[in-house]
């Protein structure tokens, strides 16, 4: 993943291996920015400075193939769709649906982001997902954490630490993920609810026998994505339409195939960002959906010239404001009001992909205002532990990290 803004070029390294990998940061002098597909790379602050990237596109092999103990091992720079078109013949899929999965993710960009799609509401992310994993630290030392088997959980502290980390600590270059078979059936119930009908509607079937994949609110409903066996599957989307029925919800869709498939293609892209956009992720409790609608719909009011949407993970608390329109000081504008609404609500608000121009009016991770996080000086500490000279990717994370 790349984003720093640089005034030259600066050179990019491509190791095809281990050992390169290990030699093109230890022998690369100066401060070093880790890049995958690039569909991460405004997220996060900028980097105080970048000598040269070191790109994974070499590593994108599928290593090993595992069915059996359905595990695989997969190089860091290996993209996301191409690594699901390998499983579908056994059969199985890495259970991940996030955005810009076909403009060329990598599983080590999406690992560095901790990024995950819709369907986190029952598989986790790839967190929940990694049980191995191999890095080259700053100093070019290679470590390795967890193993090659689900019950493995022997290094499982370094595994979260780069999780989400955007490549401020190490290098990644090799996954190890469980996985999942792939759904035999699945149906998508279409449930119209503005906001407060939605939180009521997820509430209840969080409460409930059903195990949505995913839970998502937008565009005037709420999507309930029901998914595995047949006769499950027929179960559970009953008792979706008993909840719906209760709660006096008229008008319910049930979508299937094609149909489906495009309904989601939609949602899920919606977290994602796009020409002239600026997203930013708020993190809540699931019931405060309600009020992270009226806090966005509140701070864009106060910016005419800006157009916000949201799109919320319902079931998980995880909302993706999309703002077009106007200029960067609306869009860092409406960002800083809703961060406030959000925060007296308990959640945070983080910049992701932005136009150009935000940074100046607007910390990508904080509200200068707010007292920062507890837990930073400890990670401080780890940063220290790990990249004592501050190599990788200086300035990106949260606290100038």
């Amino acid at each position: 993943m790349t984003g720093a803004q640089t005034s030259a070029p600066v050179p990019t390294l491509r190791p095809a291996d281990l050992g390169e990998a290990r030699d093109a940061v230890r022998d690369t002098p100066g401060a070093l920015l880790f890049a995958g597909g690039g569909t991460k790379s405004q997220w996060g602050a900028r980097p105080e400075r970048v000598d040269a990237v070191v790109s994974t596109a070499g590593l994108d092999a599928l290593v090993d193939h595992s069915a059996g103990d359905m595990v695989a091992v997969v190089g860091a720079g290996l993209p996301l769709a191409r690594l699901q078109a390998s499983l579908a013949g056994a059969g199985q899929w890495l259970a991940l649906d996030p955005p810009h999965t076909p403009d060329g993710a990598t599983l080590g960009g999406l690992f560095a982001a901790n990024d995950a799609g819709p369907r986190r509401q029952r598989y986790g992310s790839l967190r929940d997902l990694v049980i191995g994993v191999t890095v080259v630290l700053a100093d070019g030392s290679v470590g390795r954490g967890g193993g090659r088997v689900v019950k493995n959980v022997a290094g499982f502290d370094l595994m979260r630490l780069l999780c989400g980390s955007l490549g401020t600590l190490g290098l990644v270059t090799e996954l190890v993920v469980r996985l999942h078979p792939l759904p035999e059936s699945g149906a998508t119930l279409r449930l119209p609810a503005d906001p407060l009908t939605a939180t009521a509607l997820t509430t209840a079937l969080l409460a409930s026998t059903a195990v949505p994949s995913a839970m998502e609110a937008g565009e005037g409903a709420l999507w309930v994505r029901i998914e595995g066996r047949q006769a499950g599957v027929g179960a559970q989307t009953e008792t979706v339409h008993r909840l719906a029925r209760d709660l006096g919800v008229d008008g319910v869709e049930e979508l299937t195939g094609d149909d489906e498939a495009r309904a989601w293609e939609r949602l899920t892209a919606a977290h994602g960002g796009g020409a002239q956009t600026t997203t930013a992720r708020a993190a809540t409790l699931p019931d405060r959906l309600a009020g992270v609608a009226r806090a966005l719909e509140q701070a864009a009011g106060a910016v005419p010239d800006v157009q916000a949407e949201l799109v919320s993970s319902a079931g998980i608390g995880l909302h993706t404001a999309r703002l077009r329109g106007g200029d960067p000081a609306g869009h860092a504008a409406v960002v800083a009001g809703w961060r406030r609404g959000v925060a007296a609500l308990g959640g945070t608000v983080v910049l992701r992909d932005r136009v150009d121009g935000v940074d100046a009016s607007v910390d990508p991770w904080l509200d200068p205002g707010v007292a920062p996080p507890s837990a930073l000086p400890l990670m401080r500490r780890m940063k220290h532990a790990l990249d004592p000279q501050r190599r990788c990717a200086p300035g990106r994370f949260l606290g100038g990290l």
